[in-house]
């Protein structure tokens, strides 16, 4: 059923430095079994998905920074959600979705308790086991790692950048401002646990000892073709909006890195 692995790891390229990135919702794979039992319109194209996280922030290895990708889609399991009794449910809530982001029911043929068990063994849990790998190797290595879990989003809400601490539980506020600054810098606005104020992979592993876990939220507007979010398909990548925004980000990322290192010689 599962031909790709379930994620990627993209080792640093330059010098290591102590941050971890998460990336569970860029993934577009959709596996064969799954794909049968879909709603017709929903074979085509899945809404509300992470586009292109993955090429935005391709640069981060070159950084010093590890990143983990998810490779199959957040509709097939949700890796920011908690593998919970009952997995299937609310797309906001369960590992396993039963519908889209906006309420519309996905499957025509509901998946049984198996093909849903099997996606939690073969996908949700691989990642996570790889992602506390990464973390405790960095702590081995550095004595403290920086979580930074990247999302994207569209929706009522207008915030150009939604950072997510758990209400200051998940890392230090010190942290979260440093990349606040960061973002401001290159002239976002930016909200601190406004609605997007940590999902589970945050919450968790900002709860190990030795972590510092950031959700970064960056909308859709910011990167991607206006005129083409509101159209049944996957938004073009290769677009000005998405150059322009990988620079800026690209600098915004630099300066962290740069300000870490210097903070850690100290």
């Amino acid at each position: 059923m599962f031909d790709a692995s379930p994620f990627r790891v993209h080792p640093p390229t330059g010098r290591p430095c102590p941050i971890v990135a998460s990336i569970p919702h860029s993934g577009l794979t959709v596996p064969t079994e799954m794909m049968e039992l879909l709603h017709g319109q929903y074979q085509d194209f899945l809404p509300h998905q992470d586009w292109h996280l993955n090429r935005l922030y391709d640069f981060l290895p070159s950084l010093g920074i590890t990143v983990l990708e998810a490779a199959y889609s957040r509709y097939v399991v949700d890796l920011n959600r908690v593998a919970k009794a009952p997995f299937f449910g609310s797309f906001w809530q369960a590992a396993v979705p039963r519908q889209t982001a906006f309420g519309s029911a996905l499957y025509r043929v509901v998946p049984d308790q198996p093909q849903i068990q099997r996606r939690i063994d073969a996908i949700y849990r691989p990642y996570h086991q790889r992602l506390e790998t990464l973390l405790q190797a960095a702590i081995a290595q550095f004595g403290q790692v920086y979580l930074l879990d990247l999302h994207s989003f569209a929706g009522p809400i207008t915030d150009q950048v939604c950072l997510g601490n758990n209400n200051g539980r998940s890392c230090s506020n010190q942290w979260m401002t440093a990349v606040k600054a960061g973002f401001n810098g290159q002239d976002y606005q930016v909200a601190c646990n406004h609605v997007f104020n940590g999902g589970y992979i945050t919450r968790h592993y900002g709860a190990m000892a030795n972590v510092d876990a950031l959700q970064i939220e960056f909308r859709y507007h910011n990167y991607l073709d206006l005129k083409q979010l509101d159209q049944p398909r996957i938004p073009d990548w290769d677009v000005p909006e998405f150059h322009q925004a990988q620079q800026r980000v690209a600098e915004i990322f630099r300066s962290l890195v740069d300000n870490l290192s210097l903070s850690c010689q100290h």
